[in-house]
């Protein structure tokens, strides 16, 4: 893994699908710690149970949420691409990951800082009202795919 950052990181933050349209203020205050990322295929974003501090704009790549499972193949429950985001464990505490995030080919993401973000949401309501409008489909895609991978393992 590899960090960056750039003068113009809070525009490439305002043009990811998933930021854009949101307030400029709120994106110039949410880009204050952000590191551009590079990760090399198999490389770990992410291990379930480490501190959930970053929330990941995936700009070019793939990335794979996984399960680990005892004695058997790792469950892969999403893969996310281009243009999407990953990770929504910084949200809720104990600010723990709840998978696994595995680049599965060369992937570039914009890393920002979860203490940060959350502060911003709640100090600007209405961008944050904005942001978790946003975050809540994501967030309930997950639940889904999860529930249909392990309905699919276990043959529920």
């Amino acid at each position: 893994m590899s960090g960056k950052t750039s003068k113009s990181l809070s525009a490439t933050i305002a043009e990811h699908p998933f930021m854009h349209g949101l307030d400029a203020k709120f994106i110039q205050l949410v880009s204050n710690k952000a590191v551009q990322r590079s990760y090399e295929r198999g490389e770990m974003l992410f291990k379930e149970g480490e501190t959930a501090d970053k929330f990941f704009l995936v700009l070019q790549g793939k990335v794979a949420l996984e399960l680990a499972r005892p004695e058997k193949d790792r469950l892969t429950i999403e893969t996310v691409g281009d243009g999407e985001v990953v990770g929504w464990s910084w949200m809720v505490p104990p600010f723990r990951w709840s998978f696994d995030a595995r680049a599965l080919k060369s992937t570039q993401v914009i890393a920002l800082d979860a203490e940060l973000l959350r502060e911003n949401l709640e100090s600007n309501p209405k961008d944050g009202y904005n942001f978790l409008l946003r975050l809540l489909p994501v967030v309930g895609n997950r639940l889904e795919n999860t529930r249909l991978q392990l309905m699919d393992v276990y043959g529920v």
